[in-house]
C-alpha cells in the first residue's frame, strides 16, 4: 500500500522515516484516507527493524487543522453503528502511533487543532515553532475530544484539560511548552534544525534501550511504585545482559562511541 499513499508522504533517510501529512489545501485535515494510510504506515513501521525513528509533520502552512469538514459533512447522517466504526478506526490509529517501538518526533508549525493536538500528544518529543497555535476545539462543534483524550490528558494534566477541553480556546506554543505538550520551541526558520538536533540525540541512544524505555514508561505511569517494583527489577536485569547494553558499557569505559553510533556514521 505504501506505493499508493496519496494523502501522506513517507521518505526514508538514514534510518529515519519522515512522515508528512500531505493535504496542504485543507491544512492537512484528517479524513478516512489519512486515518487508513497513517495507520498502515504505523503498522509497517512497528515491524521494521531498520527504522530508528520517525518524524511526523505537515505540508504547507499548518501541521494539522483537525477533522476534515468535507468528511464531517459526509458523516452527518451516519447512524450509531457507523459512528462507532469511524471512531474505532481513529482510535486504532492513535494506539498504533502511541505504541511505536521507535521514537516519534513531532514537527509542528502553523495550526495544530483538535485531532492535530492528538497527533502532537502521541509524539514522544514535539518540536514546534514559536508561532504555532494549538486548540482542543471540538466543543465548538458540539463534540468532545474523546478519542484523543487519554493522550492529551496524559500530556497536559487534568486541570489544564478541564480548561482547554471545555473552552475550546486556542493557545500558544509557549503555553503548550509550559503544559508539557511541546518539548522544544524553535524560531520559524529553525524548525528543521531543531528537529535534527533531537534526532541526533536519539540516534546516540541504544535502539533496544529506547524501545524498552517506551514500554517501561507506559507500564509504570500512574501506578504506585510498589506495584511495579518487580517489573522494574526484571527490566533492568534483562537489559544488562543484552549485547547492546554490554557494548554501551564497554564503549563508555573505552571512551569511544558505541557501535550503533558508528553504524549511523558509516
Amino acid at each position: 500500500m505504501a506505493d499508493s499513499y496519496d494523502v501522506i508522504d513517507v521518505r526514508r533517510e538514514d534510518g529515519i522515516d519522515y512522515v508528512t501529512l500531505d493535504r496542504p489545501e485543507v491544512r492537512n485535515a484528517i479524513d478516512d484516507r489519512v486515518i487508513e494510510q497513517l495507520t498502515h504506515w504505523a503498522e509497517t513501521a512497528a515491524h521494521d527493524g531498520t527504522l530508528r525513528m520517525a518524524v511526523l509533520g505537515g505540508a504547507g502552512p499548518s501541521f494539522c487543522s483537525g477533522a476534515d469538514l468535507g468528511w464531517r459533512s459526509r458523516t452527518v447522517d451516519h447512524d450509531y453503528e457507523q459512528n462507532i466504526h469511524d471512531a474505532w478506526a481513529l482510535a486504532r490509529l492513535f494506539v498504533k502511533l502511541d505504541t511505536l517501538p521507535v521514537p516519534l518526533v513531532g514537527r509542528v508549525h502553523g495550526a495544530a487543532l483538535a485531532g492535530g493536538v492528538g497527533l502532537v500528544a502521541v509524539c514522544d518529543i514535539a518540536v514546534a515553532t514559536e508561532d504555532a497555535v494549538f486548540g482542543l476545539t471540538d466543543v465548538k462543534f458540539g463534540l468532545v475530544p474523546a478519542v484523543i483524550s487519554p493522550y492529551a490528558v496524559a500530556k497536559i494534566g487534568s486541570s489544564a484539560s478541564r480548561h482547554l477541553f471545555l473552552t475550546g480556546e486556542r493557545f500558544s506554543a509557549s503555553r503548550a511548552y509550559a503544559l508539557g505538550l511541546v518539548h522544544v520551541i524553535a524560531p520559524p526558520g529553525g524548525l528543521d534544525a531543531a528537529v535534527a538536533r533531537v534526532a541526533q540525540e536519539l540516534r546516540s541512544s541504544g535502539p533496544r534501550a529506547i524501545a524498552a524505555t517506551k514500554t517501561l514508561i507506559a507500564s509504570v505511569m500512574d501506578r504506585p511504585p510498589a506495584s511495579v517494583t518487580q517489573l522494574t527489577v526484571e527490566t533492568i536485569a534483562d537489559l544488562r545482559v543484552t549485547t547492546e547494553a554490554q557494548e554501551g558499557i564497554r564503549a563508555f569505559l573505552d571512551k569511544r562511541s558505541p557501535g550503533w553510533v558508528e553504524d549511523d556514521r558509516s
